[in-house]
């Protein structure tokens, strides 16, 4: 239990950065591989702060599901 509410809780940390600082993800994963790019695409953006939504909502129901059951 310990442990799945730990997941949980990461995983909501994670999503919650994706969600909060996409430009800082592309900044550290992607900027190198394009020497014209000087800022992600609008795509780019809404993918990732889509994406770090659905982390955050599956932390949340790790984290309720493990205390429900």
């Amino acid at each position: 239990m310990g442990w799945s509410l730990f997941a949980g809780i990461v995983f909501v940390g994670i999503g919650a950065f994706l969600f909060c600082r996409p430009d800082l993800l592309w900044k550290l994963t992607e900027r190198w591989k394009s020497y014209r790019a000087d800022e992600p695409s609008d795509l780019y953006l809404k993918s990732t702060k889509l994406g770090g939504a659905l982390f955050a909502l599956l932390g949340i129901a790790i984290a309720v599901l493990v205390l429900i059951l």
